[in-house]
């Protein structure tokens, strides 16, 4: 279980980390008009996507404040599910089920490093 949960926080810290670097760098314009959300939202939800990756992986590794772990988790659940709801407002039915499959596995570290396996 625990090497499950290491791989599945490996990869959710990889994505978000990727993705989160992705849009601070690209330019806030074309990300507004395909979701319409505000400029400043959407710049949020990537710092959220950065420290979320980060705090997904690095408690466990340092071995310090593990119970951040499925907070962190948690926080990417919620952005998860923020965003199936926009891609299904967009009508792209088929595209909404890869952040909804990234939002179950988020769950499943969440879960997993609370009461299956938690880090001391």
């Amino acid at each position: 279980m625990n090497r499950s949960l290491w791989i599945a926080q490996s990869l959710l810290a990889l994505l978000f980390l990727f993705t989160g670097i992705a849009k601070l760098a690209s330019p806030v314009r074309p990300m507004v008009e395909q979701t319409g959300l505000p400029a400043g939202f959407l710049l949020f939800v990537s710092a959220m996507e950065i420290l979320g990756a980060v705090g997904v992986v690095l408690p466990g590794l340092l071995h310090f404040a593990t119970k951040l772990i499925p907070l962190a988790a948690l926080g990417l659940i919620g952005i998860m599910i923020g965003a199936t709801v926009v891609t299904l407002r967009s009508g792209m039915l088929s595209l909404a089920i890869f952040p909804a499959i990234i939002g179950l596995m988020a769950a499943f570290v969440a879960y997993g490093r609370w009461r299956l396996h938690p880090l001391r």
